[in-house]
């Protein structure tokens, strides 16, 4: 395995409230969403196929996330397909239109990432290393396979880099 259980766990001991983690759950991927509108306005030629730049974007992210672990990967491949479906969805408004969405969007899930960071009265991970940013995902990922039971050993990897503490 990677390096995963220490990425995990340093993310992990910033984020060890409930509370914190839920407003995670929804201002990570609105973040995500936010930022995939405004590149899913233009297409690319690759190959002689027409793609979404959103698309391009995501293909590196998804890519790391197989690299570090496959089955986590693959969950988020479909998550991230699912944001590029939105993201391009929403340009049927327009340009204008899906700027403003994107705008408010990236705002709202920042303000729920740092209102979760002060229930738990603990500074973003990000502010300390700007690399949190693409665990995040990982993170809460993993957090929910944990949470039905799944990948056991992972858990008990990262529960041991945390000092053994509860995730």
């Amino acid at each position: 395995m990677s390096n995963l259980p220490a990425l995990l766990a340093d993310y992990g001991a910033y984020h060890r409230d409930s509370r914190n983690r839920l407003t995670h759950y929804f201002g990570v991927p609105a973040i995500v969403y936010a930022v995939l509108l405004l590149p899913a306005l233009h297409t690319a030629t690759l190959f002689g196929f027409t793609v979404e730049v959103d698309q391009l974007i995501v293909i590196p992210f998804v890519l790391f996330y197989l690299i570090l672990d496959l089955w986590l990967g693959v969950m988020l491949a479909v998550l991230f397909a699912l944001l590029c479906a939105a993201a391009e969805a929403t340009t049927q408004f327009g340009a204008t239109v899906s700027t403003i969405i994107a705008g408010s969007v990236f705002i709202l899930g920042w303000a729920l990432q740092f209102f979760g960071h002060y229930l738990e009265g603990n500074r973003p991970a990000l502010l300390t290393n700007l690399f949190q940013i693409l665990v995040a995902p990982i993170y809460l990922t993993a957090e929910l396979s944990f949470s039905l039971g799944l990948r056991p050993g992972l858990q008990a990897q990262m529960k041991r880099r945390l000092g053994g503490s509860a995730i």
